[in-house]
């Protein structure tokens, strides 16, 4: 199968060495251009929990010379999802299945906008922990749950071919029916530790051992949950706190992407995390001061660094 990854960071990296390591046709897409160059010159290094390998694959900093795919996943975080799309029309044929995968809310529709009603899949990726070492190189942490779905409604024959692909490549995948369901069940997750790590810059655990962020990082997701509830999302946890509290148990050591993001000096997704927690509460009466206070936080910490 031939597959285009847009946006090869630290997660599209991940999928593209693992998916080229499978047999398929991998298109590595990124403007990093010292990534790009190094995967054409030495290959993708992906090492960490599904082991240490180099994968030679195709890299390029646009979709110019590529062609049309069979699948394409777009891999960027969520405000440059626009453009990911807008580049990946040349790769998009009648037969196409494209893939939207992003941490918080928004990413997959902003994609299916530009692209057409009916082209993109929802892709929902967690506990992998992913993290690029230098240019060319990739680690994570874990190997998590891929999850799969359709913008609307049940999932398709197309939505368990896509799966199959992911499967084949070793990855642990599942498609839903319900796909704002798993959305929502890791968002809660994120807006707990992505906004609160990024300002105390420190780890999920340090996090849950200090009273005051934990107060926090709980607020956080206490909230997000009551939306969730109140827009009718039918999320599977009975006590958010002990959800989120049992989730940051299993990576202690982690560094949330917008911590990463902020350590290496550029904007993070919290307008699409914690920032979208007040919107969407918003919409159905419920106040969200913790998210709202933590999302100014981190935006005056981006703005002191000259990158929003």
């Amino acid at each position: 199968m031939k597959i285009a990854i847009v946006g090869t960071g630290a997660m599209g990296s991940l999928y593209a060495a693992l998916l080229g390591d499978a047999g398929n046709e991998v298109w590595a897409i990124d403007q990093w251009k010292e990534h790009v160059d190094a995967i054409q010159d030495k290959g993708l290094r992906l090492e960490g929990k599904s082991g240490d390998r180099t994968v030679h694959i195709h890299a390029a900093t646009s979709t110019d010379s590529v062609g049309p795919c069979d699948l394409v996943i777009i891999a960027t975080k969520a405000m440059h999802v626009a453009a990911a799309a807008e580049s990946s029309k040349p790769l998009v044929g009648p037969d196409t299945t494209v893939i939207s995968i992003q941490n918080g809310l928004g990413g997959p529709q902003i994609a299916e906008d530009i692209l057409g009603k009916g082209r993109v899949l929802i892709g929902v990726a967690g506990g992998y922990g992913a993290s690029i070492k230098s240019p060319g190189h990739a680690h994570h942490n874990g190997m998590g749950l891929m999850r799969l779905g359709e913008m609307k409604g049940p999932a398709t024959e197309r939505t368990e071919r896509a799966a199959k692909v992911w499967s084949d490549a070793g990855f642990n995948v599942k498609t839903f029916d319900d796909i704002d369901q798993l959305i929502w069940e890791k968002l809660i997750c994120n807006v707990c530790f992505s906004g609160t790590c990024a300002i105390t810059e420190w780890t999920l655990s340090e996090v849950m051992a200090d009273e005051d962020a934990w107060r926090i990082a709980s607020g956080c997701a206490k909230e997000a949950f009551d939306v969730a509830k109140a827009k009718g999302i039918p999320v599977d946890i009975d006590d958010p706190i002990q959800y989120v509290y049992e989730f940051g148990l299993k990576m202690p050591n982690a560094k949330p992407s917008m911590l990463l993001d902020y350590l290496e000096g550029r904007q993070s997704e919290v307008d699409y995390i914690n920032g979208a927690i007040p919107a969407e509460g918003e919409k159905v009466g419920v106040p969200a001061p913790f998210n709202t206070l933590v999302t100014s936080v981190v935006r005056i910490k981006e703005k002191k660094l000259g990158v929003r």
